[in-house]
């Protein structure tokens, strides 16, 4: 597989990081769940939540 496909593949739309961001704040799943789920670092997710939570 071409990185070109691997990066487009592992791309996050705004959309998908609010889906991900309210399961987190809604208490639906946790920063280290989303972390394994998606093999993201946590400190990404929680830098996402955090621009949520200032958005909100």
């Amino acid at each position: 597989m071409s990185t070109l496909m691997e990066e487009e593949i592992k791309r996050w739309t705004a959309k998908r990081k609010t889906a991900l961001i309210l399961e987190i704040i809604q208490g639906k799943t946790s920063v280290s769940e989303a972390s394994r789920t998606y093999d993201l670092p946590p400190s990404e997710i929680e830098g996402w939540v955090e621009d949520g939570r200032k958005g909100m």
